[in-house]
């Protein structure tokens, strides 16, 4: 069930810096899950959902830097 719901959140998630911060996340999430002790369908969860969270601080952060002037050349 868990497995399940986990594959949903990340077919549903629709752009693309969060799609990549979910699978990088529940990746790192699954290993370090899986031998913390044998818990890697909950560490993959909660990894898709901090790689969610940074991907979308990143996209911030992108954005105001080119509001103030201070963008990629």
């Amino acid at each position: 069930m868990l497995a399940a719901s986990v594959a949903a959140l990340a077919l549903l998630s629709t752009q693309d810096a969060e799609a990549k911060g979910c699978i990088k996340g529940a990746i790192v999430g699954g290993f370090a899950g899986h031998y913390a002790g044998h818990h890697g369908v909950l560490g993959a969860a909660a990894g898709c959902l901090y790689g969610r969270h940074r991907a979308k601080e990143q996209e911030r952060q992108q954005q105001q830097g080119q509001v103030n002037g201070q963008g990629r050349t």
